[in-house]
């Protein structure tokens, strides 16, 4: 079982100046495990295939992982960033279901 450390990005909603609301993200590090590795190209719409992972992440929660979970928008691993899919609650860990890429846009 291969390790994890790296950061997770919660985005929630703020109002950035009067009667303007944008999603803004906090990221945090964490440790854990991964789980699973598997990996899938899929054809797109474009020339090249899109790269898709299936993989679960274990990692250690901490007190505002358990009160946030449901604002998980991606895990930084491997150069990328990736989007959360799922998230299982199995205190006291959080283990996440991760996808594709994570678009930022």
């Amino acid at each position: 079982m291969a390790k994890f450390y790296g950061n997770i990005g919660y985005g929630e909603t703020a109002e950035t100046s009067p009667g303007v609301w944008e999603e803004v993200i906090t990221e945090r590090k964490y440790f854990g495990d991964v789980l699973q590795f598997m990996r899938r190209w899929e054809s797109g719409e474009g020339l090249n295939d899109d790269l898709n992972i299936s993989n679960k992440i274990s990692i250690v929660a901490d007190p505002f992982a358990y009160e946030h979970f449901h604002t998980m928008r991606y895990v930084e691993w491997l150069g990328a960033k990736w989007k959360v899919s799922e998230v299982e609650v199995a205190y006291p860990r959080l283990i996440l279901n991760v996808g594709g890429v994570y678009n930022e846009e």
